[in-house]
């Protein structure tokens, strides 16, 4: 049975704290408008949300990493949100426009779209999925409603079989996987769900972890599912991390479970590139040692591949928490293909598979980065664009969308999910303030 008074507790806990004030700070978005021409390398690179804006490119690279403990670690997050203030609204490059989709909602997480164009949201904390549909074009929905509800914190959300014509709409409870049957335009699930993977290990209590969120996804011929699993805590390497940190492969029925990857501390986001089926992840890493340390990282997940957590990050750096421990291990650490400002909490991602943006995003990959906690600067809070190039990531990223965070360092928006709508229009999920942003744009004459 979940305990949802702890779960509260623990998500309001790591929305972060605001004991430490920020210092004043340049409007978000003024330091970067001179970068936005260039790509940021370095300790540049590095920044935080006073250099963040609409198009500014950065590169990370493992010569980068700082030492650890270089800078104190901080609880500095924000736990008092704030209200949107008067004209504030999120910013997108020059010549995309961005709306309010959907306002309202209830800590509304990862977002997928039907292949007819409903958009199915989990609204995470309440226990429910909904779906929203916009049935004249007009970038509203006319129909807002709830599918199903009395689940165990849903997070994924994926459609089977993949194709025009699925049966089933599956989600991933933080402690199982459960599926409905599903046709063409259902708004209202028509039957209890079937629980097809009972056991996945669920919600802690741990201060230092207890990821909760579960995404699932299925390869494009359907005949596995992906469920990503976060560790229970920061760093621990005892037996509570059986079947965690890691993402599990089944069949679609939740059979023959095997562990796809490990040493992933957090793989929030999953998503399948349309070119190439790989499977790509966005994931959280640690905690605790410095500002700048650890780097989150979006990333190819290799099959049996191992990616260093607890004992190593980012290739052979060994954890100093972990002196000495696996060695055997220390030259198979993969090193992720995109590195980004540590802290970010890097969520879910998506591909861009539609047509009315320019041609140079089509096939780039989007992630949402819900923001900083353990960090003396703020950084996150924005989406993020990983440019692609044949399938593969070119190793640097933009910011996308923007504005989240007034001029003092205050949090009043946190983006989560990022889907792409029938139409071509980014569709972005933001808990802060219950709100589903439309981003939308022309395509190149």
């Amino acid at each position: 049975m979940i305990d949802r008074k702890l779960i509260r507790a623990y998500i309001v806990a790591f929305a972060g704290t605001s004991a430490a004030a920020l210092a004043q700070a340049p409007a978000p978005g003024d330091g970067g408008k001179a970068a936005a021409d260039r790509v940021l390398a370095g300790k540049e690179a590095l920044g935080d949300f006073s250099t963040d804006a609409p198009g500014v490119r950065r590169r990370i690279t493992t010569d980068d990493l700082a030492p650890p403990y270089e800078t104190p670690s901080v609880d500095n997050g924000p736990r008092r949100m704030i209200k949107r203030p008067d004209g504030a609204w999120p910013r997108a490059p020059h010549g995309f426009q961005v709306s309010e989709f959907a306002t309202g909602l209830n800590n509304p997480r990862k977002i997928v779209v039907a292949p007819n164009g409903d958009i199915f949201v989990a609204e995470s904390m309440p226990g429910r999925v909904r779906v929203l549909r916009d049935a004249d074009g007009d970038g509203k929905p006319e129909i807002n409603e709830v599918f199903a509800s009395r689940l165990s914190l849903p997070f994924g959300i994926a459609f089977y079989p993949p194709g025009p014509e699925p049966t089933h709409v599956y989600v991933a409870n933080t402690d199982s996987v459960v599926r409905f049957p599903y046709k063409k335009g259902d708004t209202k699930a028509s039957s209890a769900p079937d629980t097809i993977v009972p056991n996945l290990p669920g919600f802690g209590r741990l201060r230092g972890g207890g990821h909760w969120t579960r995404d699932v996804v299925f390869s494009p011929d359907g005949k596995r599912m992906f469920v990503s699993v976060g560790s229970l805590s920061n760093v621990d390497d005892n037996e509570r991390e059986k079947r965690r940190a890691d993402i599990l492969v089944f069949t679609p029925e939740g059979k023959d479970e095997k562990v796809f990857a490990s040493g992933i501390r957090n793989p929030v986001g999953l998503a399948i590139h349309p070119d190439t089926g790989e499977l790509w992840a966005s994931v959280n890493e640690r905690d605790a040692l410095g500002d700048h340390l650890v780097p989150d990282y979006i990333t190819h997940v290799q099959e049996g591949g191992f990616y260093g957590w607890p004992w190593y990050y980012i290739g052979a750096h060994q954890d100093p928490r972990h002196e000495g421990k696996h060695p055997e291990l220390k030259q198979k650490v993969i090193v992720p293909d995109v590195l980004l400002q540590s802290h970010s909490a890097s969520l879910c991602m998506t591909f861009y598979t539609g047509e009315s943006f320019p041609r140079p995003y089509h096939k780039d990959a989007f992630a949402a980065e819900h923001g900083s906690w353990n960090r003396a600067r703020r950084t996150g809070y924005k989406v993020i664009r990983v440019p692609m190039k044949d399938g593969k990531a070119t190793g640097e990223y933009e910011d996308f969308l923007v504005g989240f965070i007034t001029r003092d360092g205050q949090v009043w928006g946190r983006p989560v999910g990022v889907a792409v709508a029938k139409d071509g229009a980014l569709l972005v999920t933001d808990d802060g303030s219950g709100t589903i942003w439309r981003v939308s744009g022309s395509p190149d004459k």
